[in-house]
């Protein structure tokens, strides 16, 4: 597994990002995904996760309603579609991929990391 997220950038708040997770190796299409996200001086924190075949969705508190995950095992891909993004939402924002074909909100359970995408939301 080789992940490489993109999709970050500047944007204005209540604006609205896609980022994406993509398997150059075309092997994660049985694990699950998540994405999480690490602000200024803070913590790498879970954000949303994806099971292996996208039924099974699971969003950190303060995204839910505005961020919404999936995936195109066709395409190897993962998706964060972010919407009324707020600055607090500022952070770099990595997929990583589970050791199992289910997503979890502990860090420890993923096995394989991506390099990140720089998001930051202005006020």
């Amino acid at each position: 597994v080789q992940l490489q997220a993109s999709g970050g950038g500047l944007v204005q708040a209540g604006g609205s990002l896609r980022l994406s997770c993509a398997d150059s190796r075309r092997t994660f299409s049985n694990n699950g995904v998540g994405w999480f996200r690490q602000g200024p001086e803070k913590e790498r924190g879970f954000v949303s996760g994806i099971n292996w075949n996208g039924s099974n969705k699971d969003y950190a508190e303060s995204v839910k309603g505005r961020f919404t995950i999936s995936r195109d095992r066709a395409k190897n891909t993962v998706y964060l579609q972010m919407t009324s993004l707020k600055p607090e939402d500022t952070a770099v924002y990595y997929c990583a991929a589970a050791r199992r074909a289910w997503a979890t909100s502990i860090a420890r359970e993923y096995a394989y990391w991506g390099q990140g995408t720089l998001v930051t939301v202005s006020s």
